[in-house]
């Protein structure tokens, strides 16, 4: 393999987990904001919340203890807060 190859994929996966920690800190606070970026995030990358949280590096108690507190809960047989 080419160095330069080896190098693009180093650099593309920093980028990655810089991207997931700089989304992390992006989430909402308004409950009905974050219940909202987290449903996109469930549809449109990951398959359940257990996912999300693991990538994103969320605690579940606390993601759905925040949501539920603003009257949400998650649904994972269509995988989103509602």
């Amino acid at each position: 393999m080419p160095h330069f190859l080896g190098l693009w994929r180093t650099v593309a996966s920093e980028i990655n987990e810089s991207d997931t920690y700089m989304e992390m800190q992006q989430l909402p606070k308004d409950p009905v904001m974050l219940m909202s970026a987290l449903n996109m995030k469930l549809r449109d990358c990951y398959a359940d919340l257990d996912s999300l949280c693991d990538d994103m590096q969320l605690d579940r108690a606390s993601v759905e203890a925040s949501l539920s507190a603003a009257g949400f809960t998650y649904l994972p047989e269509v995988n989103q807060f509602r």
